[in-house]
């Protein structure tokens, strides 16, 4: 089911097993802002398993970090605005996972982690990545990392 994020009324709806399922929301809501915003672009999710072929990539990606993570996806996007392809993995433990890979080649390209207020950091981050805190009215305190994208996908 296609879900459009509303980022006026924040809903859980596709991450009510999630344990921080309001904070996850938040964060869905906060980049759909931030689209809007930027792009004018409505942000859509779908859950994972309709479309695999997204996770699949995001893994891919990972794996060029050695990361695997063990987490539930509950959600994904994919789209592309201003020759820019994006893609969002939503997890139930309150993790995102975006990945901006500018199509041009030489472009910005670049895989973004942000946690949901009241999550612990996972295991998987600790002594590789420093967090930085963002207020945001829609989400608490996001605390968010990143890491440049070597190879070509």
């Amino acid at each position: 089911m296609i879900h459009k994020v509303d980022f006026k009324e924040v809903s859980t709806i596709g991450l009510e097993t999630s344990p921080v399922a309001v904070a996850l929301a938040g964060l869905r809501a906060n980049e759909a802002r931030y689209y809007w915003n930027k792009y004018k672009h409505e942000f859509v999710t779908v859950p994972a398993s309709d479309d695999p072929e997204t996770l699949a990539w995001v893994e891919k990606i990972l794996a060029e970090r050695e990361m695997n993570f063990p987490y539930k996806p509950l959600e994904v996007s994919s789209f592309e605005v201003d020759g820019i392809k994006m893609a969002y993995v939503f997890y139930e433990n309150g993790l995102a996972v975006n990945v901006m890979y500018t199509l041009e080649k030489g472009g910005k390209r670049a895989v973004g982690f942000k946690l949901s207020d009241g999550m612990d950091i996972p295991a998987e981050f600790e002594g590789k990545f420093k967090f930085a805190r963002q207020k945001s009215k829609l989400a608490g305190t996001i605390r968010g990392s990143f890491f440049v994208i070597k190879g070509e996908y």
